[in-house]
This record gives C-alpha cells, sequence and structure tokens, in this order.
C-alpha cells in the first residue's frame, strides 16, 4: 500500500491565519495550533465533561478529555500509515469535541431546544469554532486562538460538510467543498474510539457479556474466538481486552485500506481534488463499516438506552433548562463578562454560551447555589 503523499496538505499551503504572525524559528504551524488547543482552557474543561457515563458511577470509565485523546491517537496512526500531515490531523482530533456542552449529548439536545424557542439552534462544531475564534482569551495582539485556517475549517467540517448559504456564519469556510484528508480522518476516528471506549466501559459496567457482543457483531466474534483459543487460562477481563484490541486493529486497518481504496479510485492528485470529490475519500473497508454499524445498533441497544442512563440524561437535561431559563429572564445573575454582555446582547444567546463552556461539576455546583432555596 503506497502511502498518498500527494494528497497530504502541505503547511506551506496554509492561508494562513486570521490576524498575522510572524513564523515561529523551531516550530510549524500545525505544530503551533496543536500546543495552543492543548494549553486552552476549553481543552481542560473537556476533563469533566461526560462521554457517556457520568462522573460518580466509576473512576474507570471515559470522559470527553480521554475520549480525545484516544481519537488524537488513532488519527494519528492513520494519517502516518497514509503519509498524510500527522500534525494536522492531530490538531484537529485535539479541539475536535470544544464545542461539546455539559453532560454529553444529552446536554446538547437541551441546549438546542432552548435555542428553539428563539428560532436558532446549537451545533457543537459552531460552538467549537466560537471557543477557538473569541472565547479562549491568552494572547495580547488578537482574539481567541488565532489558528490556521485548515484547522479552523476542520474543526467545523470534520462530521459535516455544508453548501453556501447553509450556515451563513461559516460562509469564509470554502463551503460547498470538502476539507483536506487529515480532517476527514477524524469523524471516522472519532466513531471508532467511542464505539470501541463505549464497549468497554459497558462491559466494566456489567450491562452485557462478552456473547451477547459476539451474538450481534460477528467481526467481534471471529476475534473473541481467536482469542479464547490463544489464551484459554488468562482472566476473563483480559481476555476480554485482549478481544477489544483486535477489534480496534481492525477497524483502523478497515479505515486506512477504505480511505486508501477510495483515494487510488478516486484519481485524485492533490488536496484541491480531494475538496472537489464528492462523497469524502476517507471510508472504511465494507466489512469495518458493516462491523460498525452492527456496533452501533448494539450499543443503542444495552448502553445507551439503558434505563439507568436515561434516567440521568432525563436530570441532565431538567437541571440544564431550569438553569437556562433562570438566566435567559435575569441575565444578571450570570458572572460577568456574561452579564454586561447580556445588556447588549439577548440574553437566550449569552445564556447558552455560558453554560455550553461549563463543566459538568461547575453546572451541578452552580445550580445548587442559586436553587438552594
Amino acid at each position: 500500500m503506497a502511502p498518498l503523499e500527494r494528497l497530504r496538505f502541505p503547511v506551506e499551503s496554509t492561508r494562513g491565519r486570521r490576524y498575522p504572525e510572524a513564523s515561529h524559528p523551531y516550530r510549524g504551524e500545525f505544530q503551533r495550533d496543536r500546543d495552543r488547543l492543548v494549553h486552552a482552557r476549553a481543552f481542560r474543561r473537556l476533563e469533566d465533561k461526560t462521554q457517556v457515563f457520568p462522573a460518580g458511577l466509576s473512576d474507570h470509565f471515559r470522559n470527553r478529555l480521554t475520549h480525545t485523546i484516544e481519537v488524537t491517537q488513532l488519527a494519528r496512526t492513520v494519517a502516518q500509515r497514509l503519509g498524510l500531515n500527522e500534525e494536522l490531523s492531530e490538531a484537529l482530533a485535539l479541539g475536535h469535541d470544544f464545542g461539546h456542552p455539559p453532560f454529553a449529548h444529552s446536554g446538547e439536545e437541551e441546549l438546542n431546544a432552548q435555542l428553539a424557542r428563539h428560532g436558532s439552534f446549537f451545533n457543537h462544531n459552531l460552538h467549537g469554532l466560537r471557543i477557538v475564534e473569541h472565547f479562549e482569551q491568552r494572547y495580547a495582539m488578537f482574539p481567541g486562538l488565532n489558528l490556521t485556517f485548515e484547522v479552523r475549517e476542520g474543526l467545523v467540517k470534520h462530521s459535516m460538510d455544508f453548501e453556501p448559504g447553509e450556515y451563513p456564519e461559516l460562509d469564509d469556510y470554502l463551503p460547498g467543498q470538502r476539507p483536506p484528508l487529515e480532517a476527514q480522518l477524524i469523524d471516522l476516528a472519532d466513531e471508532i474510539a467511542y464505539n470501541t471506549a463505549d464497549l468497554d466501559d459497558g462491559h466494566s459496567a456489567g450491562m452485557f457479556t462478552r456473547d451477547d457482543i459476539a451474538a450481534a457483531v460477528p467481526a467481534y466474534a471471529a476475534i473473541h474466538e481467536t482469542v479464547e483459543m490463544q489464551f484459554p487460562g488468562a482472566p476473563e477481563k483480559v481476555r476480554f481486552l485482549e478481544a477489544l484490541r483486535g477489534l480496534i486493529d481492525f477497524l483502523v486497518g478497515g479505515l486506512i485500506e477504505g480511505t486508501w481504496r477510495a483515494a487510488e479510485a478516486s484519481g485524485a492528485a492533490n488536496v484541491e481534488d480531494v475538496r472537489r470529490h464528492r462523497p469524502r475519500l476517507a471510508c472504511l473497508r465494507g466489512d469495518a463499516a458493516t462491523a460498525t454499524g452492527e456496533l452501533k445498533q448494539f450499543l443503542h441497544t444495552h448502553v445507551y438506552n439503558a434505563p439507568q442512563l436515561q434516567a440521568e440524561r432525563e436530570r441532565a437535561r431538567a437541571l440544564i433548562a431550569q438553569l437556562f431559563q433562570l438566566y435567559e429572564s435575569e441575565p444578571q445573575r450570570m458572572p460577568e463578562p456574561y452579564a454586561s454582555q447580556a445588556r447588549s446582547e439577548a440574553s437566550w444567546r449569552v445564556a447558552c454560551d455560558y453554560i455550553a463552556g461549563m463543566t459538568d461539576g461547575y453546572l451541578h455546583k452552580t445550580a445548587a447555589q442559586l436553587f438552594r432555596d
């Protein structure tokens, strides 16, 4: 499998930063972006944001930060094997979840429901762009992190495409075009990371057995059978982890091979060809795509729709709704600078930005203080 170096995004072709800066003496532009993302407050806040299992059930389950690290690991591996730009892939993976609010997807759903009352919506990709362009304040010469165009574009496009005028606030980001292949990899690396991590955490929580997985996902069943023959005397948990490791290898290999085949078949000769190509070139090999669909269905049945998690999600949504409506009607209850912003901007918009930036723990603490009466 020859590397796809012709499709690698060359750092010297970057469209640059919104606010021009002198080059760094020993770090490339995407290295600088990676470092700015790692040092951002939004990156640190991921540690106390739910991935799937809320804090308190166990200290072994993933949170949004550990998930991000796992996605970054996979993205760099795939980019390296395909001969793509590892530093661009790493930066995009590190920042891909910046816009997630507290309480995982239930938090996003509730904020979206609250904004719908005002004819608007909440999208974590768009909110992530707002964070890196405006909310992070670390530099004297410009607002935000002043990331390169390609990283900002990849943060909003890694999991969605859009056409001109579909999102007017994104018209600067080449609507109608696909992002570079490095950005296209992120959504699939994300998918592999959360499917296998949720399988691990769900098994640890006793929500299903290894035989349950094998019955629903034939690709896992074959790996499971091999592990049982190789390590019959190993503890049950270790045998599960060996099979999980094999499953990750299978899916990552499927992403590498699927993307390579699609790129070769497309005839794409450079990054501009990648941008023009429909559909996206990053994809899973057929058997890996089938296994991914089966894994998703299994996890929805045994984990995401489990009564104990559903009840927790409903509590989280109710708490966000209560807090949102308080700040919307009494914006002076928000701290500065949000209270001041609400005097010149719609209070519901400011309330959304404030709540979306909270961690799970900080939201619980804030709600306890405000509603203790």
